[in-house]
């Protein structure tokens, strides 16, 4: 099977990682403080997806030395099945975050009083076990597999016959499972919550168009990020071998850790707050950079907890 181009899989993931981990890392603090303040649903769902990424990160750096040794694996073998393992299960884990992210948007726009009446942070830490430990059990198949006819010194790659005969059913139950019904929930839950929203004209217009705009981009980023790599589990199933672009489709799975801290700064108050400390800090580094002033959008935003507009925010957007 023809694989990745090193070039190409290599720059994406040393663009990934070095975006990403700042970002995920900067928002891990933001959330693990917001949480230990004041805890809501929204922010214990960010908090564990920003887990998952920074652990597809962390692990990252294995893949880039697979890939730069020709996807021949020269290390320690046990890395193999458990770089594969992270690697996989914190992509598809992020997919139930995203859905619940959207679940929670949706229900603060269409009813926002019995929504915040009820929600409570222990049903969203218990929702987060559960995501956790489902993406686990699935995934495992990960760890499974190179115990069937394996071959020495490759990892995850080459399957034999007798590994497609059980790898082939679980990518398709994976795409369905994992991809499939939480991308149609989120997809439901964002085009309702634009279609409230667009409705609520006595609403702040930045703040509608801001919260929109978070909406669509969190779809985009759904659809483009994780759409690709499970469209190669279907068309994998139907021809009954593994298609030779899967690995460039899984390169689009890699940039969501870089592209989910987008989601955090409009998804958060606190990450916006925290993201224009940070500007401000570089800033007053760079006495002598003339054009380096806090853009006016940050200080606005990190402005938009005050009342009486917080009662609203909170209630909308569940913060």
């Amino acid at each position: 099977m023809p694989k990745c181009h090193t070039g190409l899989c290599l720059s994406v993931y040393v663009l990934t990682f070095v975006l990403g981990f700042p970002a995920n890392i900067l928002a891990f603090y933001t959330f693990c403080k917001k949480v230990r303040q004041k805890a809501t649903p929204i922010d214990i769902f960010l908090l564990n997806l920003t887990v998952s990424d920074l652990l597809f990160l962390l692990f990252l750096p294995f893949k880039m030395q697979e890939v730069m040794d020709d996807m021949m694996w020269n290390m320690p073998y046990i890395f193999c099945h458990l770089s594969g393992f992270i690697f996989f299960m914190t992509i598809y884990n992020s997919t139930f975050f995203l859905m619940a992210i959207s679940v929670e948007r949706y229900l603060g726009v269409a009813f926002p009083i019995q929504h915040s009446l009820k929600r409570r942070p222990v049903y969203a830490a218990a929702a987060s076990i559960f995501f956790w430990i489902f993406s686990i059990i699935h995934l495992s198949i990960v760890l499974i597999i190179p115990f069937i006819a394996s071959q020495p010194r490759i990892c995850y790659e080459d399957f034999t016959d007798a590994q497609l005969e059980v790898l082939l059913p679980v990518r398709l139950e994976l795409c369905i499972v994992l991809f499939c019904i939480p991308f149609f929930i989120s997809s439901f839950c964002y085009i309702n919550f634009i279609r409230i929203l667009s409705s609520l004209q006595h609403i702040n217009r930045r703040k509608r168009l801001r919260a929109i705009g978070m909406a669509l981009g969190t779809l985009v980023v759904f659809a483009l990020c994780f759409g690709p790599y499970n469209v190669s589990h279907i068309v994998g199933f139907v021809q009954w071998k593994s298609p030779d672009w899967r690995d460039n489709a899984l390169l689009c799975s890699t940039f969501n850790a870089c592209l989910d801290p987008f989601i955090f700064y409009f998804s958060s108050s606190a990450m916006r707050g925290s993201v224009s400390s940070v500007w401000q800090g570089v800033t007053k580094r760079l006495p002598g950079c003339l054009s380096c002033r806090v853009p006016r959008v940050l200080k606005i935003s990190s402005s938009n907890n005050s009342a009486p507009g917080q009662l609203w925010h909170q209630l909308q957007f569940g913060e």
